[in-house]
């Protein structure tokens, strides 16, 4: 899963980026959204959009591109957790879980928030923010169903091993209450 997440381009240089990145993970058949902006995010067809608190409601976001488009949502806390899947969103992005440098706005939430964040919800919850290979483990057991990550892997010396050895350690902290839509019910 890939998300484009580019504050400071013109619309112009944003757009042939977003093509670019589009066709390449559609290359190889990797999911690719949007950051924030949801024109964008129709104008290439991307595969959907993840907004923040800020941006817009995943409703907004989900009756502007269709109802076969992902929708992602930033949220700190039960409540906007809870709101976010009331209003259509198909994921959550939940954090910081660590200090983290790439988002200077970003303060962290509590391991304990993301637990519960895990439990009143009944979408996958992305845990974001800091997440490294020193510390993903200090995540198992919250009920996340994977982590999102920039400089873990974009900072490395070898990109393919940093990423291969954090796609392992996942897999090991990945917790069995890992919820998404197809065991929902379950």
């Amino acid at each position: 899963f890939i998300q484009l997440r580019e504050k400071n381009l013109d619309t112009d240089s944003f757009l042939k980026e977003a093509a670019e990145i589009k066709e390449l993970c559609a290359r190889y058949h990797v999911p690719f959204v949007i950051n924030d902006n949801v024109e964008i995010a129709k104008e290439i067809n991307a595969d959907g959009v993840h907004v923040g608190q800020e941006d817009m409601a995943a409703g907004n976001a989900r009756a502007i591109l269709g109802s076969d488009k992902i929708i992602g949502v930033s949220a700190h806390t039960v409540e906007e957790a809870v709101l976010a899947e009331k209003n259509g969103a198909d994921y959550l992005g939940v954090g910081a879980a660590f200090q983290t440098g790439t988002k200077k706005d970003a303060g962290n939430i509590s391991h304990e928030t993301i637990k519960q964040i895990c439990k009143a919800v009944n979408i996958p919850v992305i845990a974001i923010g800091g997440i490294t290979h020193d510390n993903v483990m200090e995540l198992a057991g919250s009920g996340i169903c994977g982590i999102a990550v920039v400089s873990a892997i974009f900072a490395a010396e070898d990109i393919t091993k940093a990423t291969r050895e954090l796609k392992e350690l996942t897999l090991k902290m990945k917790d069995s209450t890992c919820i998404s839509k197809d065991n929902a019910s379950s």
